[in-house]
């Protein structure tokens, strides 16, 4: 008996196979929307960034739209904002990239020989060449503090805007 049952389901498995190659061939002659779809690999989700994510530093000018120009001009930034209220100039914001520099015209409330840029400096890193970069701001008639020069494990070099505030451009080694 125990031969008659192997038999039975080797000839069973082999009319299941028929049954099987019959269906896909059914399937494979079906109309496109008949046929089962392929399910495609699951799209990977990128991790959600933590933590900090940009920064925007505002600043005070003596003038803003002067100091706006320099900042595009001189430093290769664009206008994103320029603020008014009723049809007085407040000032604007300017970004390179990711960096946003708002710009502020002063309002003359704390003096007018109050002095602006003491004790700030504005690290921004960049992934462009920083010599190159040096260069043309050197170009368009800016002097710099220093030469690009490596040290604490970034490339760098730094300016000063019309007001005093300082600005160093990084570059890192690795």
């Amino acid at each position: 008996m125990a031969r008659k049952m192997k038999r039975q389901s080797k000839a069973r498995s082999k009319s299941s196979a028929k049954a099987k190659g019959s269906r896909a061939l059914r399937r494979a002659n079906a109309p496109k929307a008949a046929r089962p779809r392929a399910k495609a690999a699951p799209k990977p989700v990128p991790a959600r960034a933590k933590g900090l994510q940009k920064m925007a530093a505002g600043i005070t000018a003596n003038d803003a739209a002067g100091s706006i120009k320099w900042y595009c001009d001189v430093l290769g930034f664009k206008l994103k904002e320029r603020w008014e209220q009723e049809g007085v100039f407040l000032g604007g914001s300017v970004v390179h990239g990711e960096v946003a520099i708002n710009i502020g015209q002063d309002d003359w409330k704390l003096g007018r020989d109050r002095k602006k840029g003491q004790g700030v400096r504005f690290f921004i890193t960049t992934a462009d060449n920083i010599d190159a970069y040096a260069k043309a701001i050197a170009s368009r008639g800016q002097a710099l503090e220093h030469e690009p020069k490596d040290e604490w494990g970034f490339r760098a070099f730094g300016v000063a805007d019309p007001d005093g505030y300082k600005v160093t451009f990084l570059k890192p080694l690795k």
